[in-house]
């Protein structure tokens, strides 16, 4: 019975019933040591749902995937029923198989489909205890794995302590539980302690202040107290375990040594403790005083305690010198290769010095945890190594294998001070251009570009004759960050790279003669035979390719960059790779806007921000967002666009000085433009002239909106100036489409005789669907201007069709406003009907369904559990219903291959 938990129980019964159901959910209780978690959990546990359990351990909190094994080992045997790929990570992960380091997000997507195969009789209920001290492999894989819960049937209860350096769960509902309320405590005390004297009783219920485990362990110590003690000036976690200690050093000695060697042992192997034990003469017998006592509870094979800061008050309160024996005893007693890591970390535990066997054994653990994937357990393991190394060259590799897994988990603010650390203690070359790389890494990340440029440099110069090789891959890390500073550092690094001059040979060298080329406005170079030669000649893809994606757009090669782009992206999700796929997704996204096709460009922009939120890529979080600002904004949705800005510079991103701050300007600018509010359209596009945005893809892009809001401004000048840098960028992309865009803008600052023949000029280019429109619609606006209404009628009915397949709402009220004015009347048309009626992921998934995909492939594809994708598509398919064929083939969709 639970007393005041009548709230939580009934959220628990609502996450369990729509579980029976068949919607699948998560949820995080976060409260204070002692505040009833797994009282809750157990509550859940007893409710009928097939149940699996695991526990975060302090001492495993370095042990990659350690809680996560023990959740999933019920269903290990149902392994081979995951696609090769997904049963290939989790083996390697749990180290049953030998596999190369799989993404993380394959990981988490091979246990959520694991999960989901476990609910195929019935549903499932996963509840993960102590969550604060899982290890963050195990972690980030459940979080991955919570958040893409859909349809299974599966619900997963985390509980933790407060605070939000604990657990973060950003996306998971959360349940905070507070204190009992003053008639509630008074209930369970009386039901638990009926004979309390009133003074004890009223002490109690005033220094437990409502939390549950006081109210439960503070009788006996209060009772033991002189009468006229005053409150306890102790912090009541503290004084719990005071109780804890209390109530075992009452034991027996070799009782208490045992539940010592069991609280440094971490684990709930009760067979490892009790050979540990065996050397000192203590045996299975001299646990059975702490059974009876209910401290402990055992099954003959494994052994817990009745609660966490009962294990950590006896380890606490063990004199050091016992604590160190223990550790040396449980490192002897783990004989079995298998138990190599916790053994490592036992003598690590164990020493009291410099240790080089402790630093080589954790050397190898962190190999071992990184070729798992557990690279936050390998950088710890790591870090200790060099922390017990005897020897100086040893401690400082030690170090710097640390701060470069760090930055390949993510982890770029420890990535940096770990290189900071590692630096003034080498004068090797190589080490430094490393560290070098690994902190610039860390201030990128940090939003500083250009202390991350200037340490690329100086790593590149580090290395230029040993290793020109390496220096050229630093130099073209240091491209990206120059895309952030000016031209003129883009510039010098180009010359830095061709100064070089590495070998045909070298698979950097068409990247990079490519990227030179873009820069120094040599925009006749192919992306498609560069990307080709350099994948020939044995590139890293994708990683050194991605790069080439952007280059392509500035240079106005779309097609081929979204060619790249789509190639680069079906090999990561064939190799199962997440990490990659948000940059790769943004490229995409921005080629099909370029292309004109916004539909396409948001499913690609929607998915990236998903993926980069589960995989915490804060550059992409911010660019996707702010891409989807600049969407809503042609479409009209003024309040969306604003929101999105709003996450795009939100201050954990960077605020003002986001990454996806340039794309956030453009999507004020072109809402201003589409609304008719050109002046503050013009400030805004401005800002798109000055460094760094200048040279940016969407500085280049929006030069025909500045022209534009500059003319309707009254600023013939400023619109003048603009042309002439977009001409010259035209002349040397030499791209049809920019030809259209530049006779559109001189027909927008022309004389009136030449007007009529440059708008022609810009139609007979072709161009984009809805550069096209807006053309029209300008030439159509003109017409009418001069009274030439039957010739403006031509122009402005095939523009509004266009912006209405669009959705560019804005704009087809304007060509609507402008037909009025002609006498010609339009009946307004709702959204588009796939727009209305299908979410961005469900038309994906009914794409891949329609070429013939089986559930399980799209699933792989698109990180997400078959049965899910299932349930998409049985909502899809009567949205679909009422599409006509042409609006399917719009998508485009097969009319008869989707009825098939």
């Amino acid at each position: 019975m639970l007393h005041g938990r009548e709230a939580e129980q009934a959220r628990i019964d609502r996450l369990l019933a729509a579980a029976r159901e068949g919607r699948s959910g998560a949820l995080v209780l976060r409260g204070e040591a002692g505040m009833g978690k797994t009282a809750l959990l157990d509550y859940a546990a007893g409710e009928g749902i097939t149940t699996i359990r695991s526990t975060g351990i302090e001492s495993e909190a370095e042990l990659p995937f350690a809680a996560l094994h023990l959740l999933v080992r019920p269903a290990l045997p149902l392994l081979d029923a995951l696609p090769d790929r997904q049963r290939d990570a989790l083996r390697g992960a749990f180290g049953l198989a030998h596999h190369d380091p799989a993404d993380r997000m394959l990981i988490g997507l091979a246990v959520l489909s694991l999960l989901a195969e476990e609910t195929t009789e019935g549903p499932l209920l996963c509840l993960i205890d102590d969550a604060h001290w899982l290890d963050r492999a195990t972690a980030e894989t459940l979080l991955f794995a919570a958040r893409r819960l859909d349809a299974e049937g599966v619900a997963i209860i985390f509980a933790t302590r407060t605070g939000d350096n604990d657990f973060p769960a950003p996306g998971l509902d959360e349940l905070r539980l507070t204190a009992l309320s003053p008639e509630s405590a008074a209930a369970l005390v009386d039901r638990r302690a009926p004979d309390l004297t009133p003074a004890v009783r009223y002490r109690l219920l005033a220094e437990a202040a409502g939390n549950p485990l006081a109210l439960l362990e503070l009788p006996a110590l209060l009772a033991a107290e002189a009468p006229d003690t005053g409150p306890n000036p102790l912090p009541l976690t503290q004084r719990l375990q005071v109780a804890f200690h209390g109530q075992a050093a009452k034991l027996p000695a070799a009782t208490k040594a045992l539940l010592v060697l069991a609280a440094a042992a971490g684990s709930d192997d009760l067979a490892t403790v009790l050979r540990a034990a065996a050397t000192d003469g203590v045996q299975l017998a001299d646990l059975q005083p702490a059974q009876d006592a209910g401290l402990v509870r055992t099954d003959g094979v494994t052994l817990s305690f009745r609660h966490p800061l009962l294990r950590s008050a006896i380890y606490q309160g063990a004199p050091l010198a016992q604590r160190l024996a223990a550790h040396r005893a449980l490192a002897a007693a783990l004989t079995d290769p298998n138990d190599a890591d916790l053994r490592a970390w036992h003598l690590a535990s164990a020493a009291t010095g410099a240790d080089e066997n402790a630093a080589a054994a954790l050397e190898d653990t962190a190999a071992r945890a990184r070729g798992r994937s557990g690279y936050s357990g390998a950088v710890a393991a790591y870090e200790r190594a060099a922390g017990l190394s005897t020897d100086a060259a040893a401690r400082v590799r030690r170090l710097v294998l640390a701060a470069e897994t760090a930055g390949e988990a993510g982890l770029l603010d420890r990535a940096g001070e770990l290189a900071d650390r590692a630096a003034p203690q080498t004068a090797d070359p190589l080490l430094s251009a490393r560290l070098d790389l690994v902190r610039a890494t860390a201030e990128f990340g940090a939003g500083k570009p250009l202390s991350a440029h200037r340490l690329l440099l100086a790593g590149a110069d580090l290395v230029r004759e040993a290793d020109p090789s390496r220096a050229v891959r630093m130099l073209a890390q240091a491209l990206h960050t120059a895309w952030y500073l000016s031209a003129t550092e883009l510039a010098e690094v180009a010359e830095r790279i061709t100064a070089l001059a590495l070998p045909e040979s070298d698979p950097m060298t068409p990247i990079t003669r490519y990227a030179v080329a873009a820069i120094d406005g040599r925009f006749t170079v192919d992306l498609r035979a560069a990307a080709a030669e350099a994948a020939a000649l044995g590139a890293d893809s994708p990683r050194d390719l991605v790069q080439m994606c952007g280059t392509g757009l500035v240079i106005g090669q779309d097609d081929q960059a979204a060619e790249l782009a789509a190639a680069l992206i079906a090999e990561c999700r064939d190799q199962g790779r997440a990490a990659p796929l948000p940059a790769l997704l943004f490229f995409r996204a921005e080629a099909e806007l370029f292309l004109g096709r916004p539909r396409e460009a948001r499913i690609a922009a929607v998915e990236g921000l998903r993926i980069a939120e589960d995989s915490g890529q804060g550059q992409w979080i911010s660019q996707m967002n702010a891409f989807l600002a600049y969407l809503a904004a042609l479409d009209g949705r003024e309040q969306d666009c604003h929101g999105l800005i709003g996450l795009a510079l939100a201050d954990e991103l960077g605020g003002a000085a986001a990454p996806g701050a340039p794309w956030t300007v453009a999507a004020l600018g072109i809402l201003e433009l589409g609304l008719g509010r050109v002046d503050s359209a013009l400030t805004r596009f401005e800002a798109l002239t000055v460094e760094p945005a200048r040279h940016h893809v969407i500085g280049l892009r929006t030069l025909p909106d500045l022209i534009e809001a500059a003319v309707r401004a009254g600023d013939q000048e400023r619109a003048a100036e603009q042309l002439t840098r977009l001409t010259a960028w035209a002349a040397s992309a030499r791209q049809p489409w920019q030809a259209a865009l530049v006779a559109r803008c001189r027909a927008l600052v022309a004389p009136d005789a030449e007007v009529d023949n440059h708008f022609r000029v810009s139609l007979e280019h072709g161009g984009r669907p809805f550069e096209q429109a807006r053309t029209r619609l300008l030439y159509g606006e003109w017409l009418r201007r001069t009274r030439r209404k039957n010739d403006a009628r031509a122009q402005l009915q095939p523009a509004l069709a266009a912006f209405e397949r669009l959705d560019a709402a804005p704009w087809a009220d304007r060509a609507r406003t402008e037909l009025a004015a002609l006498g010609v009347g339009t009946a307004v048309k709702p959204a588009h009907g796939v727009l209305a009626r299908l979410t961005p992921q469900e038309l994906q998934i009914v794409r891949l369904a329609a070429q013939g995909m089986s559930n399980r492939d799209i699933a792989a594809q698109l990180f997400l559990s078959p049965r899910t994708v299932g349930h998409h598509l049985y909502k899809a398919y009567p949205k679909l219903g009422v599409l006509s064929r042409g609006e399917l083939a719009d998508l485009p969709l097969d009319a008869d291959r989707l009825s098939a």
